[in-house]
C-alpha cells in the first residue's frame, strides 16, 4: 500500500487543521492506521492509530482530547483532526499502515508502510 500524506501548513496557536492519508490498494480496509509526528532534533512520536475495526488508540500526551483520528474506508482515507493547536506540536506529521495486532499500535517498528510525512508548524 502506498500512502500520500497532506493538509500540513502554518497556523497560529489554538487553531485547527485536518490532515489526510490517501492509500492506494484494494486492501485498505484491513490495515490499522496511525498517526505520529516528529520535530525537530526528537524521536517519532506516536499520536494515534484506528483499527480495521474503527477501534481508536489515542497517544497518551498532550494530543489527546485535541486530536481525533478517522477513517473512510470508501475513500481510502485516513484523517487526524488536529484542534486546540500548540506550538509544541509542530512537527513533521506521518501516517503509517500495517497489519497491527496486540497492543503495538504505538510502535512505530511494527509499521512497514508510511507516507512522506506533512510539515505542521503553529506559531504563537
Amino acid at each position: 500500500v502506498q500512502l500520500q500524506a497532506s493538509g500540513g501548513g502554518l497556523v497560529q496557536a489554538g487553531g485547527s487543521l485536518r490532515l489526510s492519508c490517501a492509500a492506494s490498494g484494494r486492501t485498505f480496509n484491513t490495515y490499522s492506521l496511525g498517526w505520529f509526528r516528529q520535530a525537530t532534533g526528537k524521536e517519532r512520536e506516536f499520536v494515534a492509530a484506528i483499527t480495521r475495526n474503527g477501534a481508536i488508540v489515542t497517544a497518551d500526551s498532550s494530543a489527546r482530547g485535541r486530536f481525533t483520528i478517522s477513517r473512510d474506508n470508501a475513500k481510502n482515507t485516513v484523517y487526524l483532526q488536529m484542534n486546540s493547536l500548540k506550538p509544541e506540536d509542530t512537527g513533521v506529521y506521518y501516517c503509517a499502515a500495517d497489519l497491527i495486532s496486540g497492543s503495538r499500535y504505538g510502535d512505530y517498528t511494527k509499521y512497514n508502510y508510511w507516507g512522506r510525512g506533512t510539515l505542521v508548524t503553529v506559531s504563537s
